[in-house]
């Protein structure tokens, strides 16, 4: 048996790699797994070889860290020196503040930004939980806030959630009054005031107002 073949690669500033036989495939946001997987395949479909056994070493990186940023307990530069997902990443800076919004935003060098809920990078799920890119952009928003009075047992300002009910809203505050209705929650916003449901999704600066039930 020969000796295997060996070929070094270098992805591009947009994902890129370029590959003799193949051509242009995209390898940012894949593990080395998938991209030996997506070159096998490649290499079949193109009548190179039957089986082809495909290896993917990462041997080094251009940039060697990702930039974390905003509201997380020590902002810094974080060395990679291997596939790291998001989740990893913000655990090496402490997690996110008390002030933080509930997800992160990831710039990348190239290509959209994107956001990942906090809640969902602990689940398990890897879809949700991505490997960062060296050279990324990680930024922690601080949380927009609403605010909510009447007849709530907590009233005052509170940091909003992704998607959050008025009646997510008013657990937020500490409930009900023994008086209160959540029926009747009024809500002023940009200058407005409107009836809300409470099924109906709180926006920054919003000011609830929840009302008394009739006897």
């Amino acid at each position: 048996m020969g000796q295997p073949d060996k070929a070094r690669a270098r992805v591009y500033t947009d994902g890129t790699v370029q590959l003799n036989l193949i051509g242009k495939l995209v390898a940012q946001g894949k593990t080395p797994k998938e991209l030996a997987a997506e070159i096998a395949q490649a290499l079949r479909a193109g009548g190179f070889y039957a089986n082809p056994l495909i290896n993917v070493e990462v041997v080094g990186f251009s940039s060697r860290y990702v930039t974390v940023l905003g509201a997380v307990a020590t902002p810094s530069l974080v060395p990679i020196n291997r596939p790291y997902r998001l989740s990893e990443i913000l655990a090496r800076v402490g997690g996110v503040q008390a002030t933080a919004a509930d997800y992160l935003i990831v710039r990348p060098e190239s290509g959209d930004e994107r956001r990942y809920l906090v809640d969902e990078l602990s689940k398990g799920d890897v879809t949700k939980d991505p490997f960062v890119t060296p050279g990324d952009k990680i930024f922690a928003p601080a949380a927009e806030v609403f605010y909510i009075s009447g007849q709530v047992n907590s009233p005052g300002p509170f940091p909003m959630k992704t998607d959050m009910t008025v009646m997510q809203a008013i657990a937020r505050a500490g409930g009900l009054t023994a008086s209160g209705s959540d029926k009747k929650v009024q809500v002023n916003r940009g200058g407005k005031k409107v009836k809300l449901a409470g099924d109906a999704k709180v926006e920054p600066g919003d000011v609830l107002v929840v009302g008394e039930r009739l006897f």
